[in-house]
């Protein structure tokens, strides 16, 4: 067991699981704890691993960035999202998560970064970004799209509400759905199979995977970026997240 501040590490043979650490919290991503994610997927695996499996402590997978100040986001924190998210859906070996409660904003971009998703039946993945006030970057729409599809991406978008579990597994972007105490087992047939099969070809597979999405990637997108991130600095921004932490509903501006 590697038991960092906010993650912990357990290997089990050829199954190495990352668990979010922050319960008490929904497991919300701050500074500490994506940097340490990201360290945990930028090392090479042992000769041994043949999958990841990324799960929270808890009633929740991943309630998002924490949103600790009405000040808002910063634009360092979205970059620092992204990077952490790279590391993971570059993995040489297949990741999978399983997800419990709640999916938000970046703990549902966590989700679609890994190569299958398992998830309880009353689960559900929301991206309200529009309902805080920020927009998602190129990197993080491309991922929804990639996933989603365009109709369903403009739903996690342009809506913000939440899609159920049974929903998505329906629309082919969770691989399985299970009760809850069920989840393990479901996972089980999943990460069992990809444990028996040959590394090299995973490797190899998933090195194409992620080389189709660097072509996507490759396209210039620098200028929707700045507009993207400049969401992050308005006055509606800091409004939306207030109104969140408050509990009540945003009177946005539109500045």
């Amino acid at each position: 067991v590697l038991l960092m501040s906010l993650i912990e590490i357990t290997t089990t043979g050829p199954v190495r699981t990352v668990t979010l650490n922050r319960p008490d919290k929904h497991n919300a991503l701050n500074a500490g704890m994506m940097d340490e994610l990201r360290a945990a997927f930028e090392t090479e695996p042992p000769p041994e691993e043949r999958v990841t499996v990324i799960r929270g402590a808890g009633r929740s997978f991943c309630s998002g960035l924490e949103l600790s100040s009405t000040d808002g986001v910063s634009n360092r924190e979205a970059q620092r999202i992204e990077t952490m998210f790279d590391a993971i859906q570059r993995y040489p070996l297949p990741v999978v998560s399983l997800v419990q409660g709640r999916a938000i904003a970046g703990g549902c971009e966590l989700a679609l970064h890994t190569d299958f998703i398992v998830a309880e039946r009353n689960a559900a993945f929301t991206m309200p970004l529009a309902q805080l006030g920020v927009s998602t970057t190129w990197f993080l729409t491309k991922k929804i799209v990639e996933a989603a599809g365009a109709h369903v991406g403009r739903e996690f978008l342009l809506l913000g509400e939440p899609i159920g579990a049974e929903r998505l597994h329906d629309l082919g972007i969770v691989a399985r759905v299970a009760d809850p105490d069920g989840l393990d087992e479901a996972a089980r047939i999943i990460i069992d199979r990809l444990a028996a099969n040959a590394p090299l070809s995973m490797r190899s597979m998933k090195h194409l995977l992620v080389a189709m999405n660097d072509h996507m990637m490759a396209a210039d997108h620098d200028h929707l970026d700045r507009t993207a991130l400049s969401t992050y600095e308005s006055e509606d921004s800091k409004e939306g997240i207030a109104a969140r932490l408050a509990k009540r509903a945003p009177a946005f501006k539109g500045r």
